[in-house]
């Protein structure tokens, strides 16, 4: 299918480039990537408390996915990210189920990008209303057994990525770099070696020369998040100086949340991610989005834009801003 952005084709806007979103199954979205009529009737709801509000998400049916790689070349799965794929006594987890679905939907030619579990990257989880140290952290066992066996088995080609998100770490609870680093380390050199592997740390000191050291020693990239309180995308690059680690030549940028808001303000500002909110989207964010995009380009690594929802209200209506930019800046 031929590239046009504003009839939200993206697809073949550029050989080394993808763009897609953080999940995909939103009602707001009718119209723009899925076709009312396919799924009148089909729409489940489900309630959410964000920030002390509850609000009705609507759901597509998985199904929906073949719709959505009409448009895409790329799709995140985040809810692996809260629960692993097989429980204590190895039986599949409906989290194991719903990506069963998944692949069912998909063809061979389809990318999924899935996150960690937290339960494996986190240093601590929210429990009983405060965070607590994660006894999971970093077991390399539940990674391999839990998680990326049955993933790879699951989604065979179509798996393109993994992202390991660590949360933000606030400077009086943050381990010192330097342990940080070697735990790491020493988790990447036990883990199962592949080139699908990609890191977000959302902490800025965490962005030193030893950890993307370690980044390169082991061949994974570094996630570019335009994220709350990450400093902007083209500083994130500059930190690494200007490199793409990942052995398998691909970045992964993450567009989720303006510079400055929490999760929870930009959630209910941008539900039900059926428009763009005015003022809401970091101004400068399509555009350094672009120039990353045109540099992975010139070092002949693949570009894998992921964009939520959050990051200014409609995914679909961001990845038009962003690719409309890169055309520009191609041209320059």
């Amino acid at each position: 299918m031929a590239s046009d952005h504003t009839k939200f084709l993206f697809r073949d806007l550029h050989p080394r480039v993808s763009i897609g979103t953080a999940s995909d199954r939103y009602a707001g979205w009718l119209g723009q990537i899925y076709s009312r009529e396919r799924f009148d009737g089909k729409i489940s709801k489900r309630s959410k408390t964000v920030g002390g509000q509850t609000v009705t998400e609507e759901l597509l049916p998985v199904e929906s996915v073949q719709e959505y790689f009409q448009h895409f070349s790329i799709l995140e799965l985040d809810f692996t990210f809260y629960s692993l794929l097989l429980d204590e006594h190895s039986n599949p987890t409906p989290t194991h189920r719903v990506l069963e679905t998944y692949r069912r939907n998909l063809k061979d030619a389809d990318h999924i990008v899935l996150k960690v579990p937290q339960t494996i990257f986190a240093q601590k989880l929210w429990r009983g209303g405060k965070f607590a140290e994660n006894p999971g952290y970093l077991n390399t066992e539940m990674f391999t057994e839990k998680f990326y066996a049955p993933a790879t088995e699951v989604l065979g080609p179509t798996l393109q990525g993994f992202i390991f998100e660590q949360e933000y770490q606030a400077k009086k609870e943050r381990s010192s770099t330097d342990l940080f680093v070697s735990a790491l380390d020493r988790f990447f050199e036990t883990i199962p070696r592949d080139e699908r592997y990609h890191v977000e740390v959302r902490t800025e000191a965490l962005l030193t020369n030893a950890y993307f050291q370690i980044l390169e020693k082991h061949g994974i990239g570094q996630v570019l998040s335009h994220w709350t309180w990450l400093p902007p995308l083209r500083k994130q690059l500059s930190k690494a100086s200007d490199r793409f680690f990942n052995v398998g030549k691909q970045a992964v940028i993450r567009l989720m949340t303006p510079i400055g808001m929490r999760y929870e303000e930009a959630y209910l500002k941008a539900f039900p991610f059926d428009k763009m909110v005015e003022g809401m989207m970091s101004p400068r964010m399509p555009e350094e989005t672009a120039q990353v995009m045109i540099e992975a380009i010139e070092q002949d690594v693949r570009a894998n834009v992921i964009i939520n929802n959050r990051a200014g209200g409609n995914a679909p209506l961001i990845a038009q801003k962003v690719a409309e930019r890169f055309i520009q800046s191609s041209k320059q």
